[in-house]
């Protein structure tokens, strides 16, 4: 069975496939390593959704969304644009104890490629942009007035209307890949990487809606050394609620005991938490800002130097460097294939329950179809000796190629999250 690859000595092909499933150059191999969660050190990390490159991030794919929309719309068609370029610069506060102010306000220059017109219809495209990243700049941080603290700009190149051909293949409609590319994916999360994305989720979700003073640009490192996890946080606190240092400090302290009890909630292990290491409470130089982002105070941002498609930063894990945030959702493997990598890795550990851990790598070839990637990379860590997992997974794999066109909608709509 020739699949295009050169298989390597501990390949194991799967059973009983027909011929559709082997177009889909599916191969499947034993992981040859010792499981992330038995190794010495693991790293991880995830910045939150106030963090300056996670403003870029959430910008550009309410960006994409809103243009998706607007096109299917007007055209009854998603037309060519891309939106993840997009660029903050950092502005200037003076945050002090019981309320400071901001001084530069901070700027986004949301960049990319837009389709402007099509048949003669002139389509309000950058309006559409503004209108998007201004709600989600006031749901996400809401201490910033769009107009006075942050200043929106759009500067679109012009996409081709032409290109929507590339959209489909005749009757079939499944979009053509628009470029030689590659997504990745795993599952399941280890300990510290679960603890470090709860913690976050949590801190700028229910702890946040009990503790004003929490803004949402919150970064948290985990490392793990043998059965000792260090988790530390960075949590931007809004100054208007902090009357004192006193007050700080005390709210850090219950940062860092409801850190503890959550992380108790996912491990046995050792945890040890930290927050805000930087404070130096003889000179009162303590994490404070006007709005809950450091983007006020000097730190840039940029869409892509943040969490992967998963939610997280993971050197011990394969990664892509793709933005997948911003990305048009119809026929961009960097986007496509990293959303979809994940979700073949979480399908297989769960539905195969001898798989311990997956790694999927999906590669694509220019123009042709997403349903049939250049390479679906399939590597297994389990201790079975049963050979009938591996038609097991290809038959996963070879599902979720099959339904590629739904993670297109779930983008669209806004059911997936791409960082």
């Amino acid at each position: 069975m020739n699949r295009g690859v050169e298989l390597s000595a501990s390949y194991r092909p799967a059973h009983n496939l027909g011929s559709d499933m082997t177009a889909r150059n599916i191969a499947i191999e034993p992981l040859d390593r010792v499981a992330l969660e038995d190794q010495k050190v693991e790293i991880v990390e995830r910045k939150g959704l106030g963090h300056p490159d996670s403003i870029c991030d959430g910008i550009a794919e309410a960006v994409s969304r809103a243009l998706s929309q607007l096109y299917l719309e007007r055209v009854d068609s998603v037309l060519h644009y891309n939106t993840d370029e997009t660029q903050l610069v950092a502005g200037e506060s003076a945050p002090r104890f019981a309320g400071g102010e901001i001084l530069n306000p901070i700027y986004v220059l949301i960049v990319g490629r837009a389709t402007k017109t099509y048949e003669g219809e002139r389509l309000p495209v950058d309006a559409t942009a503004i209108a998007a990243a201004r709600a989600y700049i006031e749901q996400t941080v809401p201490a910033l007035t769009v107009g006075e603290d942050i200043i929106i700009d759009v500067k679109f190149g012009q996409g081709s209307g032409d290109l929507t051909d590339v959209f489909g293949d005749g009757a079939r409609k499944i979009p053509m890949a628009n470029d030689t590319s590659y997504g990745v994916g795993f599952a399941p999360f280890t300990e510290t990487e679960a603890i470090v994305k709860a913690t976050e989720e949590s801190l700028n979700g229910p702890f946040a809606d009990r503790h004003p003073a929490i803004g949402p640009d919150i970064k948290v490192m985990g490392k793990r050394e043998e059965d000792t996890i260090s988790i530390t946080t960075a949590v931007a606190m809004i100054d208007r609620y902090v009357e004192d240092l006193t007050q700080y400090r005390a709210i850090k302290d219950e940062i860092a005991t409801h850190i503890q009890t959550l992380a108790a909630e996912y491990t046995n292990r050792a945890v040890q938490v930290a927050v805000n290491t930087a404070d130096d409470y003889q000179t009162e130089s303590v994490y404070l800002t006007v709005s809950g982002t450091s983007a006020e105070m000097g730190d840039d941002g940029s869409v892509g130097r943040g969490n992967r498609s998963n939610g997280l930063i993971t050197p011990n894990r394969p990664m892509s460097m793709e933005a997948t945030s911003g990305k048009n959702p119809v026929n961009h493997i960097g986007k496509i294939y990293n959303l979809l990598s994940t979700e073949i890795a979480e399908s297989v550990v769960a539905e195969v329950h001898t798989v311990d851990e997956v790694q999927v790598r999906l590669v694509s070839q220019i123009g042709s179809p997403i349903d049939r990637p250049h390479l679906a990379d399939i590597q297994l860590l389990t201790d079975t000796t049963d050979e009938s997992i591996y038609a097991d997974v290809e038959a996963i794999v070879d599902r979720k190629l099959e339904a590629v066109t739904t993670v297109t909608q779930r983008c669209i709509e806004g059911d997936v999250t791409t960082f």
